[in-house]
């Protein structure tokens, strides 16, 4: 007897029907076919075993599995479901009359268990998009699936739990999440804020513009100075995830298998701050298998950068297309997956090996040419798609010990979100353009139009303070923040200013 199940297979962040055809016959072997890794090739032990102690029989005949289209690969465990419950019912112990209606996944634990899987949430897309009338899964599963609208999701537990469904011997209830309640219920809810930081009033500007611009920053300053207490607060005044931007970040983690049972849509902006002895693959995504790399599950977020000059150089270079183009595409000889990469850059490094280089009260023991080689670790290319060298001093005791409250994150987080709304309006005809810094060369001479007085003080700040060609651009498109935040229709002087001066990597006394 031949009866098919439908499943699906996930590759990048979008998912495909998979048709899973059982047929039983003369013989006594298990075949599996259609390009099946090894976990799927084991699946019929585990199957076995989950199926003998749910109370039913394995049968003892000739088992052909066919995975369709057999001519992509198929990877995961997650096939264990409906291969077994395809084969029950070609063995005539399950009714097949509502196979056809649902996508079925999940991974079977010898006792018939359902272990969580990856890709729920595009899985649960495609069974939409394809016509199914619902979608059964691991009940770990179940609440980022059941985002998706006009279907029907059931999380199940047990395998035994499957197999009442399609018998009728017990109802269940589909699980219904309210996707816009879910989103604006929990949105924007941070445990840091930036009042927890004293003084660094000069610093907080800094990634204020950086926020208000969506602009890549270096944070430059000793050891203890607060560079990662910043960085991590930067979410906090970013503008909150719009319900597709919510969507879609939900979807890359979902895809990598970051969410846990509890989550069912994604409402912080990821924050993601890998160790420096991360590899190059790790850091873009890949594999044998591919899946989403930091970049990737950083999308819609920051991705900081702690000690940059200490990171591997193969591994900062592979950024430097992503910074550019937005996303990153992975190649194998069979299939190239691309994976969304639209993240904030922020990192933060000492002047020098010691960490005293320009300290105001602390001596630089590192010998001649000790700063340029530290600093050289960073290659230009890469320096060049960082727009604000920002030097982080530390904090006197004064400060430290003040009582007087800081800013709320909340409050700098409005102002961001009016530079945001200028924007929006600005680039509402631009394609795949939403903030300054992701304007292009010619846009930045169209929009950025500075008068003669501008034009003079951004030469002399390059004869004076040593500023390299290659920051004309970053300078205008910071500039164009400012006056953003500012409420300034034109580039002004002083907006010109205090760009320049977030340039500090650029000046003579650090490169020399």
């Amino acid at each position: 007897m031949l009866v098919k199940t439908y499943g699906s297979a996930v590759f990048g962040v979008d998912a495909l029907t998979i048709t899973i055809e059982v047929s039983i016959g003369g013989g006594n072997k298990y075949h599996i076919v259609g390009l099946p890794d090894n976990a799927i090739k084991e699946s019929l032990r585990r199957i076995e075993s989950a199926i003998q102690t749910t109370g039913l029989r394995m049968p003892r005949q000739k088992i052909v599995v066919n995975l369709a289209p057999a001519d992509i690969r198929k990877e995961g465990s997650a096939y264990d479901l409906p291969i077994a419950i395809g084969i029950l019912a070609a063995s005539g112990q399950l009714e097949d009359l509502k196979l056809s209606d649902y996508f079925i996944m999940g991974e079977l634990s010898l006792d018939g268990g359902l272990q969580p899987i990856k890709g729920a949430l595009p899985i649960s897309i495609q069974a939409r998009a394809s016509g199914f009338k619902g979608f059964i899964l691991p009940k770990d599963n179940s609440r980022e699936a059941a985002i998706v609208s006009e279907l029907d999701v059931y999380g199940m537990k047990t395998l035994a739990e499957v197999i009442d469904f399609f018998n009728g011997k017990q109802q269940f209830d589909p699980v219904i999440v309210n996707t816009r309640d879910e989103f604006y219920h929990n949105v924007s809810s941070y445990e840091q804020d930036f009042s927890d930081v004293k003084g660094q009033q000069n610093i907080k500007r800094a990634l204020e513009i950086a926020a208000a611009g969506g602009h890549n920053l270096i944070l430059i300053g000793p050891p203890g100075a607060g560079k990662t207490m910043l960085a991590k607060r930067l979410p906090t005044i970013l503008p909150p995830l719009n319900l597709q931007e919510a969507l879609e970040t939900t979807k890359i983690h979902s895809v990598a298998g970051k969410l846990n049972a509890l989550d069912a849509l994604m409402t912080e902006r990821p924050y993601r701050s890998p160790h420096h002895t991360i590899s190059d693959m790790a850091l873009v995504g890949g594999g044998v298998n591919p899946q989403p790399g930091e970049i990737s599950l950083a999308h819609n977020g920051v991705l900081f950068l702690d000690e940059l000059p200490e990171f591997k150089r193969s591994v900062l270079e592979v950024m430097r297309q992503p910074l550019e183009d937005r996303q990153v595409t992975i190649s194998r000889s069979r299939l190239s997956v691309a994976y969304p990469a639209s993240f904030m850059l922020i990192a933060s490094m000492n002047p020098c090996p010691c960490g005293f280089y320009n300290h105001p009260e602390k001596e630089c023991i590192c010998g001649p040419g000790i700063v340029q080689k530290y600093l050289s670790k960073i290659s230009g290319p890469l320096l060049d798609r960082i727009d604000l060298h920002v030097e982080v001093t530390p904090v006197n005791f004064n400060e430290l010990a003040s009582m007087q409250p800081a800013e709320k994150s909340a409050v700098i987080r409005t102002r961001v979100m009016n530079a945001r709304t200028f924007q929006d309006r600005r680039f509402e005809q631009q394609q795949g353009i939403h903030y300054n810094a992701q304007m292009s060369p010619n846009m930045v001479r169209n929009i950025c139009d500075i008068d003669d007085a501008g034009r003079s003080l951004i030469k002399r700040a390059m004869e004076k303070l040593g500023l390299s060609a290659r920051a004309y651009d970053r300078i205008l498109k910071v500039s164009r923040t400012i006056a953003d935040l500012a409420g300034s229709e034109k580039i002004c002087l002083e907006h010109l200013a205090e760009a320049i001066h977030y340039r500090s990597l650029d000046r003579e006394r650090w490169t020399g």
